[in-house]
């Protein structure tokens, strides 16, 4: 019985520990992505009212382009904008998760 406890025992510690192993942080394409959302977004043309916060939903078609799939915004504006700026851009590094979803968040605040 206690030989059984102990193999029990092994096995979880084995399986909780190729678990833990095998979870990635936030991994480097989605920095990538973030860090090239934020540059193409810099020095809007238009002035605002007040600081916007929202969320874009895009994805990385095979030919390495951002494809913006949603923008979480009722300022049209704002909307054409963002879409304006990302939908087909290059992404500057190689991507590997290609059709991946990704949900960026934008804040696009008012100069003084």
């Amino acid at each position: 019985m206690k030989s059984i406890k102990m193999l029990l025992l092994a096995v979880a510690v084995t399986f909780s520990s190729v678990l833990s192993a095998s979870t990635a942080p936030k991994n480097a394409e989605t920095n990538a992505i973030t860090t090239d959302v934020a540059k193409r977004l810099e020095k809007p043309k238009f002035i605002l009212e007040k600081d916007v916060l929202t969320k874009v939903t895009l994805t990385v078609n095979k030919d390495n382009e951002l494809v913006v799939l949603s923008v979480d915004s009722e300022n049209e504006l704002i909307v054409d904008y963002i879409k304006s700026r990302l939908n087909y851009s290059k992404v500057s590094v190689p991507m590997y998760n290609k059709g991946r979803t990704y949900i960026v968040p934008i804040r696009l605040t008012v100069e003084e």
